[in-house]
């Protein structure tokens, strides 16, 4: 009988939450400790598989073939549940974390060593908890990289703002790629977080019968030292290695991105103030020029589109401010609509980040679409009313949306749909023989002139429409929740208006003392 996975993730978490109660360590130090366990645990599993495979006299290059990492003996987690009672743990798991680094390159410097700074009393029960040979028989599939996946969500939402630096929901990383279709190739993340953009790449990968390791070569940049490390340990966890490093976006094109990538993802950072515009000003990854306002959201998108090769595609979650931005960035926008290839507009619900209420937008471009039937297309689809409640203040979408969804994006550039997600029946009733057709209320294919009467905006909901309700069919508490996201999104843009007129005004002021 399979375990369920959530089971198991709640009770590794109230175990882990036993050290934040019981440690030394601040609230936001408590998670490094705990994913370095559960990075050596699952390390320790996937390396005692391979070696009832391959063998007791197997070298490290094998393993390393095989995907997996080659453990020396002080690395194995049942030499650590072995120790005597008096033994020092935390001399122990850090001399195990040495010896990792010693004999996988990609690790060096990056596993954390700080586990001389806990008692035995929290580190014992912490490593029984954490023995995934005791639990391993109940689950299936990528279970353990699900576990880890979800501490880093877990991590996000307790870390505030912090975690928004390190994580995106699962569910937009999914849709993101699932209509991306990262088969093979080079794929770049120049605010790659804690990796979720590579490993939902490589799933996807996986998904369709192929070696991921085979497939993609990784390419990340990080702008703090410490989310470079949990990039690369998710990265390990998943049986993935790939160039992450660390530096700033703004500044430094560490990977020569320009023309270089088959594709991209990102989730950077909103709406980014005191950028040094003097230091940017001949960038050659800005081909459509330096926005005026103190906003790096139209830098962002310029340095993704520019990374593309010229059949390269791109997924970017974006503010929803952006779509419709005024002034420089509209003119930027127009742009890059012109250039031809801003494919697909998704508009996501509120909620789904645990860092920010206020819904999103993920921009998709496709280079490969100049001198097709699309070059003078987008497809705009409102995914705001697709959701499942998790709490009260989280949504996510499940896999049979993320499915539904993608499919759209399928029939659209005259793909079929694939349906391994119970999506199909309300599918094939929405669009009846899998022909694409406009959706009051979901999707609506628009052309650039289309685009150019709206403003160059690149808003869904401008286009979309709503979706007719019958007069019996009102749901008032589902209303309430619309008009309320709608508040604040207005709210919201309010904010963006009344700074651009204060710098307007300053800019007149200014100009009249000179």
């Amino acid at each position: 009988m399979t375990t369920n996975t959530s089971e198991v993730e709640r009770r590794l978490w109230a175990a882990a939450d036993n050290l934040r109660a019981n440690s030394k360590l601040r609230s936001h130090e408590y998670s490094t400790p705990v994913l370095g366990l559960i990075f050596l645990a699952y390390a320790d599993h996937r390396f005692q598989q391979a070696q009832q495979e391959l063998g007791a006299d197997a070298d490290p290059i094998d393993f390393q073939a095989e995907g997996v990492m080659y453990l020396p003996e002080q690395a194995r987690y049942r030499r650590l549940l072995a120790l005597p009672e008096g033994a020092n743990l935390g001399a122990a798991i850090n001399e195990a974390m040495n010896a990792i680094e010693t004999e996988n390159d990609d690790l060096k410097g990056v596993l954390p060593k700080i586990y001389n700074r806990l008692d035995n009393s929290v580190l014992a029960p912490l490593l029984k908890a954490f023995n995934f040979e005791e639990i391993a028989a109940g689950l299936e599939g990528d279970a353990f990289g699900k576990v880890y996946e979800y501490f880093l969500g877990e991590f996000a939402k307790r870390e505030g703002q912090l975690g928004g630096e390190f994580y995106t929901p699962t569910s937009l990383v999914k849709l993101m790629v699932e209509i991306m279709e990262p088969f093979h190739g080079r794929i770049y993340d120049p605010a790659c977080g804690s990796g979720g953009m590579f490993v939902q790449s490589a799933r996807f990968i996986t998904e369709h019968q192929k070696n991921p390791t085979d497939e993609l070569s990784v390419f990340g940049q990080e702008k703090t030292a410490e989310t470079v490390r949990l990039a690369r340990m998710n990265l390990a966890v998943h049986g993935l290695s790939g160039d992450i490093r660390q530096g700033n976006t703004f500044y430094e094109d560490i990977h020569g991105s320009r023309g270089k990538f088959d594709f991209a993802l990102a989730n950077p950072p909103f709406n980014v103030k005191g950028i040094k515009k003097d230091d940017i000003a001949a960038d050659p990854r800005l081909p459509h020029g330096v926005p005026s306002t103190d906003n790096g959201n139209y830098l962002w998108l310029q340095y993704i589109s520019s990374s593309l090769n010229e059949k390269g595609r791109a997924g970017v979650v974006m503010a929803n401010s952006a779509s419709d931005a005024r002034g420089s960035e509209q003119l930027i926008r127009q742009r890059m609509i012109q250039s031809g290839n801003v494919d697909i507009m998704f508009a996501a619900s509120s909620n789904l980040f645990y860092t920010v209420t206020l819904p999103a937008t993920v921009w998709f471009l496709d280079n490969g679409k100049r001198g097709s039937a699309r070059e003078d297309k987008v497809l705009f689809i409102d995914g705001r009313h697709t959701f499942v409640q998790v709490t009260r203040a989280i949504r996510e979408m499940t896999d049979e949306q993320v499915e539904f969804l993608a499919n759209i994006a399928n029939l659209y550039r005259g793909e079929q749909p694939e349906f391994k997600h119970g999506s199909r029946e309300t599918f094939e009733e929405t669009f009846p023989g899998s022909v694409y057709r406009d959706v009051p209320g979901l999707c609506k294919v628009a052309t650039r002139s289309e685009i150019e009467v709206q403003g160059w905006s690149l808003n869904p909901g401008r286009y979309v429409g709503v979706t007719a309700r019958a007069t019996d069919d009102f749901d008032f508490s589902a209303r309430l929740g619309e008009l309320n996201e709608e508040l604040e999104t207005l709210t919201a843009e309010a904010h963006e208006l009344e700074e651009r007129i204060s710098e307007n005004i300053q800019a007149l002021m200014d100009g009249g003392k000179a």
